[in-house]
């Protein structure tokens, strides 16, 4: 390459964007905000490598002065080194978009404000059943540059793709999968903004493409429009029209191509709970169905898939309640979504860092199923209000605690559960009060709860 480059963030894709680069001869600059101490694992992880860092803040000068500037997602595109930089005339680019260049074989991309992890775990099980070559990355957690050398055009990459995967995007994937358009992130972008990005994912695709759409999201459902390719519609609420769809019909998932209708599996067979994970098979379904999977492949996989740990993940019984680890819901809309996947009485566990998404049907839906509530971090106060309003308005005595941390409110939820009941981390906000990520909440929590459940048996 020769070139002198910027990486901003060293996460995992700054760790594997670094390793790329340089092993094309790039001079290398890491720039994070984060001190050397907070990154030590990842520094560690670039040992020996001929790379600067340039860490504590994120310098104009480190921006400016390169010919490309690879941002690592999550990282603002508005800072104001970031804008220097494209005043200076660099080239703003990113893993993502580099990927797409490079990669040989056909790309699948999955994106979604809900769902895209499970939905792209669930694709590639169906590709390994079916014994295609593929590799699986993205925002699923896997660097991708890394894995070039082992892609051939006969391997299809299949990634999930975040909103801010997509802003540097300039390529579409073969097959472009939008499971549903919800608000989101509403603290960094407006909502036109947030929708346009999820549609960046279909706007560079050829008419040879494939774009695999939600009928029963509203936004996701209006992206066909703009579709340059065929379209094939996924629904659990009807049977789309077209020539391929995915659809729930008598109680079973049916794939169709063109006049033949396919039994794929019952919804009794599918070991996720909750009716989103029923859309997530759907829109799965439908990926592997326009990438010509066989339908015994694409059934075994969904019978013998295990859950993506973070998404409705039992972690132990303690005291007869059994707890489950939701972490990955940061909105309120994924919250509901995770309520209505249970029957039994529900404590739940609400907290984190707020988006500035609308919480009044979250609090009246919230209020009307949940025998507790539990408030926790830096936007308890915010919820505790919401949900007391949404009590009274419903003269409701559901108890709504209150703890500063998840350590406190695992102890308070422990204490107001009942021998039966769920006591559910599902926390609708980010992590980033306290943790580096949701997983990271996660494991917290499935720590707290152990330890609950080995001192109960001791």
């Amino acid at each position: 390459m020769g070139k002198k480059v910027t990486v901003l963030g060293l996460g995992i894709e700054g760790v594997d964007l670094v390793r790329y680069l340089a092993a094309q001869g790039a001079t290398v600059t890491v720039s994070d905000s984060k001190s050397p101490e907070a990154l030590s694992s990842r520094i560690n992880q670039l040992e020996n490598l001929p790379v600067s860092f340039s860490l504590g803040e994120n310098r104009v000068e480190d921006m400016a002065a390169a010919d490309i500037l690879f941002v690592s997602q999550g990282v603002p595109l508005t800072l104001p080194a970031v804008e220097a930089a494209r005043e200076q005339g660099v080239e703003i680019s990113s893993m993502t978009k580099l990927f797409l260049k490079l990669c040989p074989g056909p790309v699948i991309g999955i994106t979604g404000s809900s769902g895209k992890t499970t939905t792209t775990a669930l694709v590639a099980a169906m590709f390994e059943v079916a014994e295609r070559k593929h590799v699986v990355g993205g925002n699923i957690g896997t660097g991708l540059l890394g894995q070039l050398e082992c892609i051939t055009p006969e391997t299809t990459a299949i990634l999930e793709l975040s909103h801010s995967q997509l802003e540097t995007a300039d390529k579409g994937p073969h097959i472009a999968c939008v499971l549903n358009v919800t608000p989101n992130h509403l603290d960094r972008y407006s909502w036109d903004e947030y929708m346009n990005l999820k549609l960046r994912i279909l706007l560079e695709q050829s008419r040879d493409d494939i774009a695999v759409l939600n009928l029963d999201d509203e936004v996701a459902c209006s992206f066909a429009t703009e579709a340059l390719g065929s379209v094939v519609w996924f629904s659990a609420a009807g049977v789309p029209n077209g020539e391929r769809t995915a659809c729930v019909r008598n109680g079973v998932v049916e794939w169709r191509q063109g006049t033949v209708d396919t039994r794929i599996v019952a919804l009794g067979e599918i070991p996720l709970r909750g009716q989103h994970n029923v859309y997530n098979v759907l829109a799965a379904v439908a990926v592997a169905g326009a990438a010509g999977l066989p339908s015994e492949a694409i059934a075994k996989a969904i019978r013998e898939f295990e859950p993506v740990e973070h998404r409705l993940e039992f972690v132990a019984k303690v005291g007869g309640a059994s707890f489950y680890n939701d972490t990955i819901a940061t909105t309120p809309e994924r919250t509901l979504a995770a309520l209505s996947s249970f029957d039994e009485r529900i404590v739940l566990l609400v907290g984190g860092r707020e988006k500035h998404l609308p919480l009044e049907d979250f609090a009246e839906q919230t209020v009307a199923r949940c025998s507790a509530i539990v408030c926790f971090g830096e936007s308890a106060a915010l919820f505790e209000e919401a949900l007391a309003s949404a009590a009274g308005e419903a003269k409701s005595d559901l108890p709504i605690e209150r703890a500063e941390t998840l350590a406190e409110a695992v102890e308070t939820a422990n204490e107001l559960a009942k021998p039966g009941d769920v006591v559910l981390l599902s926390p609708a906000c980010a992590s980033y009060d306290a943790y580096d990520n949701f997983e990271e909440r996660g494991e917290d929590f499935r720590r707290l709860v152990r330890e609950l459940a080995n001192a109960e048996a001791s």
